[in-house]
C-alpha cells in the first residue's frame, strides 16, 4: 500500500468573522460615551482596514476594542499589520491596518527548509501562497505540523493546516 498522505499549510482568516468583529467595533464606538463624539470612521477594504478619528488617544482605544472583538471571534491578532498613524486633514488621525493573508515566497521557503531539515522522508512543494506537504507516513505529517506550530511563534502570520488526506 503506497498511498501518499498530504496536507496544505496556508495563512488565511475567516473574512466574515472579521466583518462581524468590525460591525461590533463600529457599534461599540458609536455607543461608548468617551468615543461617541469622536466622529470615528472604520472602513474595511479588500486588503486593509482604515481607522480615522480625532486623536491618538481615541485611536488607541479603538485599537484595543478591535483586538478584543477579533479575539472573541477566534481570529488571530497576527492578521493585522498596524502602520504608523498619520495626520489627515482637520486635526484628525488616520491609521492603516494591512490584513495579512497568504504565505510570501520567502516565508514559504523558510518553512519548507525547516521541515525538510528535520524530516527526510517528506516532500514539500510551494504552491502559490500555500505549502503542500506529502509523505507516505501519517506520523511524519503529524511531526511536520508540530514543527510548523513551533515555527509559527517566530512568524508574524497565523498558519492553518487544511486538506489533511
Amino acid at each position: 500500500m503506497a498511498d501518499n498522505y498530504s496536507f496544505d499549510v496556508v495563512s488565511d482568516f475567516d473574512r466574515q468573522e472579521l466583518v462581524n468583529a468590525i460591525d461590533q467595533l463600529r457599534r461599540e464606538v458609536s455607543q461608548r460615551y468617551d468615543l461617541k463624539d469622536s466622529n470615528s470612521e472604520i472602513e474595511l477594504q479588500e486588503n486593509e482596514l482604515v481607522i480615522t478619528t480625532t486623536s491618538e488617544m481615541t485611536l488607541q482605544s479603538i485599537e484595543d476594542i478591535l483586538r478584543q472583538k477579533v479575539t472573541k471571534r477566534k481570529l488571530s491578532l497576527k492578521i493585522f499589520d498596524f502602520q504608523l498613524p498619520e495626520s489627515s486633514g482637520g486635526n484628525r488621525v488616520r491609521q492603516r491596518v494591512i490584513l495579512r493573508k497568504g504565505l510570501t515566497q520567502e516565508v514559504a521557503k523558510k518553512l519548507s527548509k525547516s521541515v525538510r531539515d528535520r524530516l527526510k522522508k517528506i516532500n514539500v512543494a510551494i504552491q502559490g501562497e500555500s505549502l503542500r506537504i506529502t509523505s507516505k507516513n501519517k506520523d511524519d505529517l503529524q511531526t511536520a505540523i508540530a514543527i510548523l506550530r513551533d515555527k509559527e511563534e517566530d512568524l508574524d502570520l497565523p498558519l492553518q493546516f487544511e486538506n489533511y488526506r
